[in-house]
């Protein structure tokens, strides 16, 4: 029988951390399945979905909480059960102009009011061409539940970004 965990893990950004985590997951017979990984402002951030046999979880929940001596915090949450299953369409969202406070707390306001789960979400501050300050750019895929038209989502989005003055896209997307 496996087990699937879900891990998060925080430190400061080194080269080898990675490797550190795949190791350890590898000598308790896991597969890593998934992963989300980045270096943010000085530290490495990630999420991480493996495989374990059920037998050798508290081993491995052990083995990766010594990497708190290499600096690595890792917070562990078993799954359980299948994940029930999502329902609705998937759509991708584009946003970009000049940065300011509180962007996307508006936009994943209109994405909550509207009952749409964010799956995935990235973002990222850049400098304009020709020296044009800084922009403020996110990507997003999201669930958007039956019933709630993508008109209407867009509509509602489009009425926020002409406040923001940002550009805004929202389409279809495949899984």
């Amino acid at each position: 029988m496996l087990a699937t965990l879900v891990m998060t893990i925080i430190g400061a950004d080194r080269p080898g951390l990675v490797q550190l985590i795949a190791t350890r997951v590898a000598e308790h017979g896991g597969n890593w399945l998934e992963s989300r990984m980045c270096h943010l402002g000085g530290q490495f951030a990630g999420i991480l979905r493996a495989e374990v046999p059920a037998a050798r979880v508290d081993e491995l929940v052990k083995a990766l909480q010594t990497l708190e001596s290499a600096g690595l915090r890792v917070t562990l949450h078993t799954e359980s059960g299948a994940a029930p299953s999502a329902i609705g369409s998937v759509a991708a969202l584009e946003l970009v102009g000049q940065d300011r406070p509180g962007i996307l707390r508006l936009v994943a306001g209109v994405l909550a009011a509207h009952g749409v789960n964010v799956e995935e979400l990235a973002s990222e501050r850049v400098s304009a061409p020709m020296g044009g300050g800084t922009l403020f750019k996110a990507r997003a895929t999201v669930l958007v539940p039956p019933g709630v038209s993508l008109g209407a989502l867009r509509g509602d989005l489009e009425r926020i970004a002409s406040d923001l003055m940002v550009d805004l896209n929202l389409r279809p997307a495949e899984r």
